[in-house]
């Protein structure tokens, strides 16, 4: 997931969404240099006290120079200003309606700066799963994210990278904003 993030030499703004208790933000904090910039956008309370007790406070005073904001909000409402060279989201998107799903992605790739990587990951066959378990239309919404994420594969450069080392198993999807898109 931060694969990417870590090979870039030059300065950057980093935005994560949708950390929970942080298994990405440590990753992230390890990659950050010098002159860049991390916004880290959580909707839960309780997951934004804990991250900032148990990761982010002792990252700082490591690093007390460090460029780190982190926003109590949903992605939509949050106060991000500028775009961003990578954005990593951990929001389970299998569990919420496909027209959140649809404009979540789209809103993260007008935050990105042209060039720009936003990679997110899904459970490998998580959507197969759980289609026996819900009614129609619990499997026609599952059909629907399938679908959202085949399109924004297409529109933006995207592939999928089978995590077998992950449990469970999970692909990490990365879209690239091409230039001119999302403005």
């Amino acid at each position: 997931m931060t694969r990417s993030l870590r090979r870039s030499r030059r300065p950057k703004r980093l935005l994560e969404v949708g950390p929970g208790t942080g298994p990405f933000t440590k990753s992230i904090l390890n990659a950050l240099s010098p002159n860049d910039e991390l916004h880290i956008v959580e909707i839960n309370e309780a997951f934004c006290a804990h991250l900032e007790k148990e990761i982010l406070a002792p990252f700082r005073r490591r690093m007390p120079n460090a460029k780190i904001k982190l926003h109590c909000a949903p992605i939509e409402d949050a106060p991000l200003e500028g775009t961003f060279d990578f954005i990593v989201c951990g929001l389970p998107f299998n569990n919420f309606p496909p027209k959140l799903v649809r404009s979540i992605l789209r809103h993260l790739m007008t935050l990105l700066t042209p060039g720009g990587e936003l990679v997110y990951f899904e459970y490998a066959g998580v959507r197969v799963m759980k289609a026996p378990f819900v009614d129609p239309a619990g499997r026609r919404r599952l059909q629907r994210i399938g679908k959202i994420g085949k399109v924004m594969r297409r529109q933006h450069e995207g592939r999928r990278e089978f995590v077998l080392g992950n449990l469970p198993p999970a692909f990490a999807v990365r879209l690239t904003r091409g230039d001119g898109q999302g403005r």
